[in-house]
């Protein structure tokens, strides 16, 4: 029977995400033998500082060694992969590898993501849960295959969405919940000697259809996905604000009385159940809250931030704003 030593693992991963699953490797004594990572990126003003990711720095810190190559199929990349002899790869919040790195190690390579496949395929499936008003999601190892996040599905595990979680909430939840799911993986991998039972996706659909009415996908987030559409339910634009809270943020305009428009980020909302008016995007001030018209009711804004201003409470947004009732949002 193989043994955890027998194991020479290649850990793939950048954000901080990827770092709980890696450290939970470390600490429970798997051989890491190399870690693969983005290459630093130029921050600062002009770009001069390059900061490395949160994978990296981590590995550094614990004596990991690091490969951070600029094309996946670059031949000094696949000769220095190589040349770690590992015979099985781990992937956290990485990117879409070719089949000359999945296919190296003799017993593949498995991804950690962050959603009940085959629900949420792509860069951000925890976005896309709490966007979509999901009160449940999960964990899933799957090995990689040609397409993105559609191969063998070796085990999942759920996690609970509560209606008022914002993404932050949902991110740090499945974080440990990827390091635990690594780990209970790799015990299926050892105790099968390299080869554990696996369902294909299909059959997972297939058992879920009774349940689900459509296969949502989660694309990644640009600006102009944060744009809030106010010509919707209350709840739909409040389940929109917490799937972007904190990061990258719901935005909308707000429109002065001499249509003078400034970017306005929302962080929190609350569900009032009081009937709106039919003029969506409309601002009223009750009892110190301040209120936007959704299509149905009242959203109140509890926490945002104006464009070249800090993120403050709306309370004290209405402070400096006397006349806000003048304004309006679109």
């Amino acid at each position: 029977m193989m043994k955890k030593e027998d194991l020479r693992i290649v850990f793939m991963g950048t954000p901080e995400f990827a770092v709980e699953t890696l450290k939970a490797l470390v600490e429970h004594h798997y051989n890491v033998v190399a870690v693969v990572t983005q290459p630093d990126k130029p921050v600062g003003r002009h770009g001069s500082v390059l900061q490395p990711s949160a994978v990296k720095q981590y590995s550094l810190e614990h004596g990991l060694p690091v490969l951070q190559p600029e094309k996946m199929k670059d031949p000094s990349f696949l000769e220095a992969l190589r040349s770690y002899e590992a015979n099985l790869q781990v992937v956290v919040a990485f990117r879409m590898l070719p089949e000359v790195v999945w296919a190296m190690p003799e017993y593949g390579t498995f991804n950690v993501h962050a959603a009940l496949l085959p629900q949420y395929r792509g860069a951000a499936p925890i976005n896309w849960a709490v966007i979509n008003g999901e009160t449940k999601t999960g964990v899933t190892t799957f090995l990689l295959d040609h397409d993105i996040d559609t191969g063998r599905i070796i085990m999942q595990l759920p996690f609970d969405i509560p209606d008022d979680a914002d993404v932050e909430y949902v991110y740090d939840g499945l974080m440990h919940l990827g390091a635990e799911i690594c780990l209970q993986t790799l015990d299926r991998i050892i105790a099968a000697d390299g080869h554990p039972e696996t369902m294909s996706q299909e059959d997972v659909l297939n058992s879920q259809l009774s349940t689900l009415h459509s296969l949502p996908p989660a694309p990644k987030i640009f600006k102009e996905t944060c744009e809030i559409n106010w010509n919707q339910s209350a709840k739909k634009v409040y389940d929109f604000v917490r799937g972007l809270s904190p990061y990258p943020g719901a935005w909308t305009t707000l429109v002065s009385p001499d249509g003078k428009e400034t970017v306005l980020k929302i962080y929190k909302t609350r569900k009032t159940g009081q009937a709106g008016p039919s003029a969506v995007g409309q601002i009223a001030v009750q009892q110190k809250a301040l209120l936007v018209a959704a299509q149905d009711e009242w959203l109140a804004i509890e926490e945002l931030q104006l464009a070249g201003k800090k993120r403050m409470s709306a309370r004290d947004f209405l402070n400096g704003m006397k006349d806000i009732e003048s304004y309006t949002i679109r």
